[in-house]
């Protein structure tokens, strides 16, 4: 991977080989294998085992007295929850230390034999669920569900799990209810008992159901979504990323299911999986149950930890950017910053958000969007770097990308537009244009000797000199524009596009703007999607908080001298107010002079650890966001290229999305055949929407897509009626 690559998406890297969880600021618990270490102000204070219930309890009793440390946040931290540290708390309360557990779990003789737990293995291995292990090897000996989910995870942790899929027994024998019904194999299109509906346990999930139709499916127009995000190929590129067994891929295909489904019927985050649960959802998901939100969540973050987010991330970017490629001109890609603020109870670095015209709290990503105003990808970017900063790697990712020999031309606003970096941009064989910052020469409207339409707006145009970058930069282009309403607006340019093409270009910077404003309402690109925190190294460098107040105080202390000095103005010579004017514009003169004294010695920029935000300054991880955030990028472009279908044959061709998310969310009925899948939807809507949505499943039955897992990759064939 390049280092433009890592630079972009740090969670390339390695990740930890242990894991660590805080319950203060300045308080953790190390995982380290079967070891646990507790920390506080970077001091051991103890270490028990795994498996030692004991010393965990006693070490928790002694920090559960401080009553600055949150319980919730204690007992997570701990492994245990917030109803166990209850219990304990409570019990030593009443009976002393001596009512404290004394030894971890499995001191009893267990239940299940060597030879029983080596059956269960190998049910598992041959992807029986948990329940259904459980009726055959432990109900009737009184071991109880939760021992075998346990089991389970072990086994799924020990790293025995893919190698098991591969050795174990392929004529094993599943006994349900004292009944022998076969081998799983045999069991292929056999009624197998299933669970019910939400029963899913922590690790697993929902049995795969085979495809079949039904009657009144609710939301199976999200299928039309669905089946195009998958001819991206998405799906693919999360199990190619994802070095997991057979099961687990089942079981991302299913939680990549629901929440690109959630998405599409308008939830715009992970929790709307929820509205999925109707009585047709399983036959929606083709699966035995709806997997609940946390379910979703679990999966999603296991792939996260174990593949990482960017990786999806950089496979789909790489789809995109090859349908950005041109063999006939420069491939134009607009780059801007977008502000997520945050309202949550951290204390996060604050960044410009341009919408409200102040600085907030919150994180920035910046986008990469094609010529159409559909999003290639995003850097996620917590510290709010300035564009300058960013301009070069991203460039030099969209290089990366398309090879040498395609032109690029970027698009942005002034905050870009510096020499330095237009500079490095045109040395770098990156073209680009944007907006000049001010102050530059007002020509006379005589001056503007040829005229360009964009959008049924003429524009005067003179381009004549070339703006020097200044101490041996060089020269780029400047156009000159005279807008309609007579304002004058310079662009500066490095590209041999003529002028037309480049205001063209230029001007419909307003897509990417759109885009931002609509993924924010229709796809929530501003949800925080995980609320778990790290702290910043206290290497750190940040904006010194000390010299910013500092910088406030002297503001207003040259603002009440100001005051001060222009009402003694007005005062008619003699008046007795004018002694006490005098006494506030000296104290103010002071206090200014006190103040410009201690600014040598408080740094613009200073390490965390020498600030007041050492220990309470945090970040959110972006890996797991990066993967939703891939999928709404997936799902806004699927949307797009279907809006293009629809709007030409719309009375009013500007609600093509709307129309478009009604149709995600349509019931409709499902018919299954051997070489293909007929969804005949029921969209509300007028009749023009309606005769469009017959045009429009008519191009796209020409598709032939296809639903992800289906292992005969039948076509699916859409359908709607018109009364």
């Amino acid at each position: 991977m390049t280092n433009t690559a890592q630079l972009l998406f740090p969670d390339l890297s390695e990740t930890s080989k242990y894991e660590v969880r805080w319950f203060t600021s300045i308080g953790c618990v190390e995982y380290r294998d079967d070891e646990r270490y507790v920390f506080v102000g970077g001091k051991l204070i103890g270490r028990f085992s795994a498996t030692d219930s004991y010393r965990r309890s006693l070490i928790l009793l002694g920090l559960d007295e401080d009553p600055s440390i949150r319980k919730g946040k204690l007992a997570r931290a701990f492994g245990i929850t917030d109803e166990y540290l209850r219990r304990i708390r409570k019990r030593v309360a009443d009976q002393g230390l001596e009512a404290m557990p004394k030894k971890g779990r499995g001191g009893s003789k267990p239940k299940l034999d060597a030879p029983a737990q080596a059956r269960v293995r190998a049910l598992f291995s041959q992807g029986v669920t948990i329940k259904e292990a459980w009726q055959a090897e432990g109900q009737r000996k009184g071991v109880s569900y939760q021992a075998f989910w346990r089991m389970h995870k072990d086994w799924a942790a020990s790293g025995v799990a893919a190698r098991d899929e591969e050795t174990a027994q392929q004529t094993l024998t599943l006994v349900v209810d004292g009944e022998d019904i076969g081998s799983r194999r045999e069991l292929s299109g056999a009624a197998v008992p299933q669970s019910p509906a939400g029963d899913f346990d922590d690790e697993g999930g929902a049995v795969e159901a085979p495809l079949r139709g039904g009657r009144f499916v609710q939301h199976v127009g999200g299928w039309l979504l669905l089946a195009l995000v998958h001819s991206y190929g998405l799906t693919e590129a999360a199990m190619e990323t994802w070095e997991a067994g057979c099961r687990w891929k089942a079981r991302l295909r299913l939680a990549l299911e629901a929440t690109i489904l959630a998405l599409g019927i308008g939830q715009r985050c992970v929790e709307g999986v929820r509205r999925l649960e109707t009585p047709s959802g399983g036959l929606l998901l083709r699966a035995d149950a709806v997997p609940s939100e946390s379910w979703v969540r679990r999966v999603l973050k296991r792939y996260v930890d174990e593949a990482g987010g960017a990786r999806l991330h950089l496979r789909m970017t790489g789809h995109y950017l090859a349908q950005a490629r041109r063999e006939d001109g420069a491939a134009v890609f607009y780059v801007d910053n977008h502000m997520r603020p945050y309202t949550g109870k951290h204390t996060v670095r604050k960044g410009w958000r341009m919408q409200d015209k102040r600085v907030k709290p919150g994180a920035t990503d910046y986008y990469v969007h094609d010529e159409d105003g559909r999003p290639v990808f995003r850097v996620d970017v917590p510290s709010n770097g300035a564009l300058t900063q960013w301009l070069g790697p991203i460039t030099q990712f969209l290089r990366a990308g398309l090879g040498k020999g395609q032109r690029i031309l970027v698009a942005f606003d002034r905050a870009g537009a510096y020499p330095e970096q237009l500079a490095a941009l045109r040395n770098t064989e990156v073209e680009f244009v944007t907006y000049e910052r001010r102050p530059y020469e007002l020509l006379a409207d005589s001056a503007f000797d040829e005229t360009v339409e964009v959008d049924g707006e003429t524009i005067g145009v003179h381009e004549d000199r070339a703006a020097n970058l200044g101490k041996g930069r060089g020269r780029v282009r400047r156009i000159a524009l005279k807008m309609s309403d007579g304002h004058q607006v310079n662009l500066l340019a490095s590209s041999g596009e003529p002028a037309w093409r480049l205001i063209e270009v230029m001007l419909g910077r307003w897509v990417q703007e759109n885009g931002f404003k609509h993924g924010v309402e229709r796809w929530g690109i501003n949800q925080l999607d995980r609320r778990k925190v790290q702290h910043y190294p206290p290497e750190t460098i940040i904006p010194n908080p000390a010299r910013r107040r500092l910088n406030h105080t002297l503001l207003l202390a040259r603002h009440r001298e100001g005051e001060a000095r222009r009402k003694l103005a007005l005062l008619p010579e003699g008046d007795r107010r004018s002694e006490r004017l005098a006494r506030e514009i000296a104290a103010a003169h002071h206090d200014q002079l006190h103040l410009e004294a201690l600014r040598p010695v408080t740094p613009e920029k200073a390490p965390l650890a020498e600030t007041e935000l050492a220990g309470k300054l945090v970040y959110h991880r972006g890996h797991y966001k990066t993967v939703l955030d891939t999928i709404r990028i997936a799902c806004a472009n699927a949307e797009s290229e279907l809006a293009c279908e629809l709007a030409p044959r719309l009375n009013k061709p500007a609600e093509a999305k709307k129309a478009l998310a009604n149709l995600f969310a349509a019931p409709g009925d499902v018919r299954v055949n051997k070489k293909s899948i007929t969804v005949e939807i029921y969209p509300a809507g007028r009749k023009d929407e309606r005769e469009a949505f017959v045009a429009l499943f008519e191009t796209v039955n020409r598709w032939n897509l296809t639903l992800p897992g289906d292992p005969e990759s039948r076509p699916l064939r859409f359908k709607t009626q018109l009364s």
